[in-house]
């Protein structure tokens, strides 16, 4: 039956009259009356008046505590978009101000969010909703309200509509909710959207828990008289609370953990609601002296907040019958804040602190907003939307005991990053819990975080890019590459471009490659082909997005009957020069590439190259240039493929430069010797005398009483490396050197 809506608009008002806040009731009055006259003859489809709508959203934005230009723009949210011939924003602003104007604005830009749909008409519909929320919070807490009462009436929507919603709903709207720290809100739109989602799975775990708790209702009335009494013996003023777990909870764990229905240990839970802070823990020690505790079920959020704000103690023992229960232990103020997150924080602070506060809390949000402006992928943008809201966090420590929180899986890289952006590009290494770490490595919840810094360092390198989990990190990375390293990101762009040409099938002349390059450009939207290369090798595009556009270049310019000369025969092993004309162009390595100036190369790591070694250089898929030994047997092989023939440049060493004689590099030693107890003291105390840093180490025994010695050492040139060479072959046990390949 449809509602009376004049008993619903009563029931509003009698709800904010009575909460005690300082409502503007006379101008929520005139908003619900010019509410429903522009919403006069509509119907939702469940055959009730439109108007219920917003007044049930407005009760719900309420039940937060929200102001009254929420409250009116609660009831005004949908009168722009779907009464657009009878009112417009100038009108809205002029009968009831600005704020309530530019909060329906908001939530009128909120359409449809397919997250799955990654077209950039969807990305830039969650732009504009993280734009609205980082003008104004509320809009974000008004839309939330506005879907949770959609969902409660879903039933009314065709069963196509109804796994849409949902869809949207769990996807977008319930981890948003838990972002915002608006526990109670997201709950319900879980579980709801479950029973449209899994119907079956739903009504099963819903079972499971009435069977659990029906069989132990003595259980928990027990332990909430054992708990209620010791506390009153201790005088703890207190309200208790008694809590099962929701259905989409249990469901998650059951069917993603691959747990058992019994497996679940925090089925049931008491809340322990104190006046201080100081009572929590004074709470906390009673409990443990009541019930033993499982070991590794303790966490302290008050001391170590969550980043939607929720702070609690949580501790998991042991009841009565051996039954687990969870204990949840928490002032007033932490409760209504875990109910209800940032919208909780908001009602209880006010002024320019609370403010500031806000802006904090949002912080990831404006993030959200630069990488976007600065990133040109849309699948990129998704990636660090679920990455920023989606996903479990993970809180470790700088040295100085700040907590940093991060995403989980993400790495020390990713925690330099999120200190500052000079950190992560002064980056050269890292250390946990003093430890020395790879800087892959994923530091895990109370870890200590050390990033090791260093003012000589060349920045970061390109493969951290593969290397790092969260959006901004990756944005800081691109925007260094970007602003220090044009003339490189412009070969290695114009290198994968130029090998997706080539797989195209047909060949092309100079003068055509350039027209197709400058036309693709162009209509990508770049001034110039240099700087399509320049965003494709910094990383702000994939070349994914710029394959569409250059296919269709190369069948306009390149046409199917132009004739195709004989293929170049296959470049022969021994043929290790490279064909190009040297132009000279330095970098600070020593090395001279025939490309740009300031490219930036790396050594590859199989070889290790010395200068004075013949040296050749390799373009690689967006890591720059790799300098090899000319005899190494990757460059051997590789110069046999005709696909890279024209990644190989000419390269070799910068005579006379002194980075040559100062710079430290690695080099591979491979010593053939007897097998004996002193052989390793013996090369160690050797270059230990030559002032030889020793990196590596690695012995293999042979069945003939010898043994290979593999060494990683430090050493200025080839020079260097023979003198070191010359030594080791004078130890006795010695019975050959070799350069090592790795």
């Amino acid at each position: 039956m449809p509602h009376d809506v004049h008993t619903d608009v009563t029931r509003l008002l009698e709800v904010l009259e009575a909460s005690g806040n300082n409502y503007n009731l006379e101008k929520i009055k005139r908003a619900y009356e010019y509410a429903a006259m522009l919403h006069e003859g509509q119907m939702r489809q469940s055959g009730e008046a439109y108007i219920s709508h917003p007044i049930a959203v407005a009760e719900i934005v309420a039940t937060l505590g929200l102001d009254s230009d929420s409250i009116c723009a609660a009831l005004l949210h949908d009168t722009v978009e779907d009464c657009a011939d009878k009112t417009d924003l100038r009108e809205l602003e002029k009968r009831f101000g600005k704020d309530v104007a530019l909060l329906v604005d908001g939530l009128t830009k909120i359409v449809m969010l397919q997250v799955e749909d990654k077209e950039e008409a969807h990305i830039e519909t969650l732009r504009k909703m993280l734009l609205a929320m980082s003008k104004d919070v509320r809009v974000i807490f008004i839309k939330l309200c506005d879907r949770l009462h959609n969902m409660r009436t879903l039933d009314a929507k065709s069963d196509l509509k109804q796994r849409t919603t949902a869809l949207e709903t769990m996807h977008v709207y319930a981890p948003l909710a838990h972002r915002l720290g608006m526990q109670r809100i997201k709950q319900e739109l879980e579980n709801i959207g479950l029973q449209y989602l899994d119907p079956y799975g739903y009504a099963e775990v819903k079972n499971d828990i009435e069977k659990k708790y029906g069989a132990h209702t003595d259980f928990v009335e027990q332990i909430r008289t054992e708990v209620d009494k010791k506390m009153r013996e201790n005088n703890i003023h207190f309200t208790l609370e008694g809590r099962i777990k929701s259905v989409y909870s249990i469901y998650k764990k059951m069917y993603t953990q691959n747990k058992s229905f019994d497996e679940i240990y925090d089925f049931y839970a008491l809340r322990l609601i104190v006046n201080t802070e100081l009572e929590c823990y004074t709470a906390l020690g009673i409990i443990h002296e009541m019930y033993n505790s499982i070991p590794g079920r303790f966490k302290d959020y008050i001391s170590t907040p969550k980043p939607n704000l929720y702070r609690s103690l949580h501790t998991t023992v042991i009841g009565r019958y051996g039954i687990p229960f969870e204990v949840q232990i928490r002032t007033r103020e932490m409760h209504e804040i875990a109910e209800y997150g940032i919208a909780a924080h908001w009602k209880y602070k006010s002024g320019e602190k609370s403010k500031e506060d806000m802006d904090k809390k949002l912080a990831w949000v404006s993030r959200l907003i630069e990488n976007e402006e600065e990133n040109h992928d849309p699948d990129e943008f998704i990636h660090a939307f679920k990455t920023d809201i989606f996903q479990d966090e993970t809180f470790v420590f700088t040295p100085k005991g700040d907590v940093i929180t991060l995403a989980r899986g993400a790495t020390v890289i990713d925690f330099a990053y999120a200190i500052h952006s000079a950190v992560g590009n002064k980056m050269v290494g890292a250390k946990i819990n003093g430890m020395i770490v790879p800087i892959d490595r994923v530091p895990q919840n109370g870890e200590i975080v050390e990033i090791i810094t260093s003012n000589s360092s060349k920045g970061p390198s390109r493969d951290w890019l593969n290397i790092v989990k969260t959006g901004e990190a990756r944005s800081k990375i691109r925007q260094w590459f970007k602003k220090e390293k044009r003339p490189e990101n412009i070969l290695v762009g114009k290198s994968s471009v130029e090998l997706e040409l080539k797989k195209l099938g047909r060949p092309t002349n100079e003068a055509q490659r350039q027209e197709i390059f400058a036309a693709t450009a162009q209509r990508l939207g770049y001034a110039s082909s240099d700087d399509l290369f320049n965003i494709i090798g910094y990383g702000g595009i994939a070349m994914s997005k710029v394959l569409l556009r250059l296919r269709e270049e190369f069948d306009r310019v390149v046409k199917p009957e132009q004739e195709i000369p004989a293929v170049q025969a296959p470049i022969e092993a021994e043929q290790i020069r490279v064909a190009a004309k040297p132009r000279h162009m330095r970098h600070n390595s020593g090395i001279v590439v025939d490309g740009e100036r300031g490219c930036q190369v790396k050594f590859a790591k199989c070889c290790n190259p010395l200068p004075g070694d013949g040296v050749v250089g390799f373009i690689t898929k967006g890591f720059g240039i790799s300098i090899h030994k000319v005899d190494c047997p990757n460059v051997v092989d590789g110069m046999k493929k005709l696909e890279n023939a024209d990644r190989w440049v000419e390269a070799h060493w910068e005579k006379g430069e002194k980075e040559g004689q100062n710079d430290v590099y690695e080099a591979l030693v491979q010593i053939y010797a007897y097998s004996s107890l002193t052989i390793l003291a013996e090369i160690t105390m050797a270059l230990a005398d030559m002032k030889v840093l020793l990196l590596q180490v690695n012995t293999q025994k042979k069945n003939d009483g010898r043994m290979i010695i593999n060494l990683k050492i430090s050493c200025k040139n080839v020079d260097h490396y023979h003198s070191i060479v010359s030594r080791l072959k004078g130890l006795r046990d010695v019975i050959d050197i070799g350069r090592g390949f790795s």
